[in-house]
């Protein structure tokens, strides 16, 4: 059985895991990391200690709705969750995690604009390499 790392708890609620095959499980939300453990499996389970993040983006999608999150670490990578109500997870987090580490993530447009605004660059950069050669 998995060990928890919290010795209190702030949130527990029903939530998703994106990582490879989706996994069905609750999230914990406590003093000192945030926790997904797997519904089926409890030897499957994520543990993100608070100062392993390096920050946390939001899919907002309209004004207020958030599909889902992922959670960037400094050291494992990134892990994508869902849960019943992701702003009320968010909110918790934010007791542990700085305002300023959790961003919205970009839209389908904002990253096509910026890959159109960047193709001009990158044709160039060709060309120059091409031309030392």
């Amino acid at each position: 059985m998995a060990q928890s790392q919290n010795s209190s708890v702030d949130l527990t609620i029903k939530a998703t895991s994106f990582q490879g095959l989706t996994t069905y499980g609750d999230v914990m939300v406590g003093n000192k990391a945030f926790e997904f453990y797997n519904s089926r499996n409890p030897e499957d389970y994520i543990q993100i200690p608070w100062d392993e993040i390096s920050y946390i983006a939001a899919s907002v999608i309209g004004k207020r709705r958030i599909a889902r999150f992922a959670i960037f670490t400094k050291q494992n990578g990134t892990f994508k969750f869902s849960t019943r109500d992701n702003i009320a997870t968010l909110r918790a987090v934010r007791e542990y995690v700085p305002p300023e580490l959790m961003v919205k993530s970009p839209t389908f447009l904002q990253v096509l604009k910026a890959g159109l605004t960047s193709l001009p660059r990158r044709v160039a950069g060709l060309f120059k390499r091409g031309k030392k050669e």
